[in-house]
């Protein structure tokens, strides 16, 4: 199996450091497999789309501008 190296802060690896119980190698992997899987979700997903890139951007600005709206409301309550 191959192996992979990640570098944390000081300050991430202090706290890591308080939880020696903890398998740290087997948190990392189990996150890693996570996102791969949500990965090749998306892939899949997005492989059947017919959204162009422009298509996509001008989406992702409503959502972007309809999440600052709510923002500023939840902010002025």
């Amino acid at each position: 199996m191959p192996n992979v190296t990640l570098s944390v802060s000081d300050e991430l690896f202090k706290a890591m450091s308080r939880h020696k119980e903890m398998r740290w190698s087997e948190v990392a992997r189990v996150a890693i497999a996570n996102k791969v899987e949500t990965l090749e979700m998306m892939d899949k997903i997005a492989s059947k789309s017919k959204l162009t890139i422009k298509d996509v951007e001008e989406i992702s600005e409503r959502i972007k501008a309809g999440a600052s709206k709510a923002l500023r409301n939840e902010i002025n309550r």
